[in-house]
């Protein structure tokens, strides 16, 4: 089989390098194998006709058991649906390489849908179903599920800066691996908090607060409630990390005993098992007890896999936390819980690869450090970094949080800021008011900056005036009689606007058959997810539209119109390329 498709080319030529598939040659011609080794050793186990060399076929009538046999179980009339595309229903056996095609659509369809689901199993409803290109799938079509999968991921606050669509359409291990972690990890965590679980308030240690529980990152989190456990079953050891400390499975041992409903016969007899990985193995025979036997086997255990044995912890932490909610005699501070806007600028921050990771507004942002990495995405070099105090002492620790926080103030007016009444301390004392203001510019420099670069304006940024004239400009020229005449709007909350805009874009991409008359929500959801679908960085939420927030409509729109002024992603998709040789 001669490769033609680029997209299998370059997928070819990435398993190659990673020397999980083979060029064999038959009869003077070379033949592409697309599957793994040890996909082909199990499909040589099964069916007497394929070899583990790459050559042989498959009787037409065994195509659904094959695909099977490498984790693919699709219905017979979808099995005949393939057969007809793919020519086959007319043969009696099938090449192996003709297979190997027929598999590797589908697996990329099952890594797309995976991608889909984690998303919105971290954070529900990010992707709206009826957004998906799911019928008659093609290059272009997938690659814009892909887009959708990673503009989606970006607005919950992942980092796609070195990732795109073509990286996961070939399957990049590390990029695909890293952004899969991501996600994980958000949806493990965004739970751990006290909006989730006020029983948290028990970690507190004497003299602390909820601010000082705010100020902890899940990680140290994490650690408090595994220690709070072993100290309830008064056992000696604490954790202190997630690598040598759980390496011999004590501490899980102790802690499944600790948390586990009464009745669910969990013991510690793991403790008496000889050798690390056998007692791992036989403590997470106890957690399968809880529902928990997930993201770590025996081995990861007992080697400390960082992020495994974190997600391991992580995942018991919220299906059993074992944290009593206060009682009527017990006085706890009332929960502040994050806002909506809170959250969207939280994410847009994570997003941008700041470090350390935001976790809450207020806390993480008080030293200045995040303010002036983000300063230096929006204008590159603008930071004397010299100026920068960014290890702290205990000394000195506040006098120099402080000093960030005005030089951080003082940037800000370099851009032309509006930070009028704001001081360096407002953003150290946490003041929520100040600080919002202080961000949402932030925010909204760095949409203006990447609209300023797509549409080559130089230092120029555009105004409010010039997005709003851009909008009903495209409009009209695609032919469509809906326009708006500011950010504040009150026409923008059915979101049809945005639905034209996007369409005008990127014909045909809406399906108004989908747009209701009445549900506004479902409108504003139905254009988040088709907006970041054709590749629009947009962060702002449904609610935002519907409600017509100002600020956030503005971003939506413009975000749109650097979209409008990218090439076209069919434009970006390489000519095929052949290879000389197979060396």
């Amino acid at each position: 089989m001669y490769i033609t498709n680029p997209r299998v080319y370059n997928r070819y030529w990435a398993m190659r390098k990673a020397k999980k598939t083979s060029a064999v040659e038959i009869n003077g011609r070379i033949e592409i194998q697309m599957l793994t080794t040890e996909q082909l050793e199990d499909l040589s186990e099964n069916f007497k006709t394929v070899y583990q060399d790459g050559t042989g076929f498959l009787p037409h009538s065994d195509l659904q058991a094959a695909l099977k046999v490498l984790g693919i179980d699709i219905p017979g009339y979808k099995m005949r649906e393939l057969s007809d595309r793919y020519g086959f229903s007319n043969s009696d056996k099938v090449e192996l390489s003709r297979f190997a095609l027929l598999f590797d659509e589908l697996e990329q369809a099952k890594h797309q849908e995976t991608n889909r689901k984690l998303v919105n199993l971290a954070v529900a409803g990010t992707i709206h179903e009826k957004a998906i290109n799911k019928k008659n799938l093609n290059t272009y079509t997938k690659l814009e599920n892909l887009t959708l999968a990673l503009m989606s991921a970006q607005a919950i606050g992942c980092n796609i800066i070195n990732i795109d669509n073509i990286d996961l359409s070939k399957g990049t291990p590390h990029l695909v691996l890293g952004l899969l972690w991501q996600i994980i990890r958000i949806g493990l965590f965004n739970q751990i908090d006290l909006q989730h679980c006020p029983g948290l308030f028990r970690l507190l240690r004497e003299g602390e607060t909820l601010d000082d529980l705010r100020k902890l990152s899940p990680e140290e989190i994490l650690m408090r409630w595994v220690n709070y456990h072993m100290e309830n079953a008064n056992v000696s050891r604490r954790l202190t990390n997630f690598t040598t400390d759980i390496n011999d499975s004590e501490i899980y041992t102790h802690l499944l005993h600790q948390i586990a409903p009464n009745g669910c016969g969990v013991t510690l007899s793991p403790l008496s098992v000889k050798g690390n990985v056998n007692r791992a193995a036989a403590m997470l025979d106890e957690a399968e007890k809880l529902d928990c036997r997930e993201f770590v086997t025996p081995n990861d255990v007992a080697s400390g896999n960082y992020k495994l044995n974190l997600a391991f912890v992580a995942n018991l932490f919220n299906k059993h936390p074992n944290l009593p909610d206060p009682g009527a005699d017990e006085i706890v501070e009332e929960v502040v819980e994050e806002t909506r806007e809170e959250r969207t600028y939280r994410n847009w921050m994570n997003s941008m690869g700041v470090n350390p990771y935001v976790n809450w507004l207020y806390s993480d942002l008080q030293n200045g450090v995040i303010i002036f990495q983000l300063y230096d995405i929006i204008r590159p070099g603008i930071v004397q970094w010299k100026r920068v105090v960014r290890v702290f002492h205990k000394l000195r620790g506040m006098m120099d949080q402080i000093q960030n926080c005005n030089y951080a103030v003082e940037l800000g007016k370099q851009l032309r800021f509006s930070l009028v009444g704001i001081q360096g301390k407002d953003i150290y004392d946490g003041n929520q008011t100040l600080t919002l203001a202080l961000v949402w510019q932030l925010m909204r420099a760095y949409t203006l900056t990447i609209l300023a670069q797509c549409t080559q304006s130089g230092d120029s940024l555009p105004a409010d005036k010039d997005i709003v004239a851009w909008v009903n400009r495209k409009l009209a020229s695609c032919g469509k009689t809906s326009s708006i005449r500011s950010f504040q709007d009150s026409s923008i909350s059915d979101a049809r606007v945005v639905l034209d805009l996007i369409d005008a874009i990127k014909p045909n991409v809406i399906d108004y058959s989908l747009v209701s008359n009445s549900n506004n929500m479902e409108n504003a959801k139905y254009a988040i997810t088709c907006g970041r679908k054709i590749g629009a960085k947009i962060y702002a939420l449904p609610e935002d539209i519907v409600e017509v927030k100002p600020k956030m409509v503005m971003t939506v729109f413009a975000c749109l119109m650097a979209r409008d002024y990218m090439p076209d992603m069919r434009e970006s998709i390489p000519e095929p390329v052949y290879p000389t040789s197979y060396s």
